[in-house]
């Protein structure tokens, strides 16, 4: 299970996202829930990023819009990120994904999470 985040940041990994849901699910009530979704929404983020880098142009669309929605779920749930992790996802997606729709919009929305007044990047 500690392997699992690292694997899940390799681009197009659907198995592992898969096996990352059922996890989930299991913790449902659990106190690791929480540490576990984080983990999650940073291992979403580094494989945008890698997925953004590896194919600038926009071959995988729909794993890229799947991978958009999961990373848009788990913002709702977790409402705080990496720094990095999100700098890094920022940057990566304007420079390659500027134009695509889904980006834009699931960009939108956590801008909105995570710069409201009590959000750790907010400050």
């Amino acid at each position: 299970m500690d392997q699992l985040p690292a694997a899940l940041e390799r681009a197009g990994n659907e198995e592992s996202w898969a096996v990352a849901d059922a996890i989930s699910r299991v913790l449902k009530n659990s106190e690791e829930l929480h540490s576990w979704r984080r983990h999650l929404l940073s291992a979403c983020m580094k494989g945008l990023v890698a997925m953004y880098s590896s194919s600038k142009d926009e071959s995988k669309q729909e794993v890229e819009r799947s991978m958009l929605l999961r990373l848009e779920e788990l913002l709702c749930v977790v409402e705080e990120v990496d720094p990095d992790d999100w700098c890094s996802l920022v940057k990566t997606g304007l420079k390659y994904r500027y134009r695509d729709e889904t980006f834009l919009k699931v960009l939108n929305v956590a801008i909105q999470l995570l710069y409201k007044k009590e959000s750790s990047l907010s400050q």
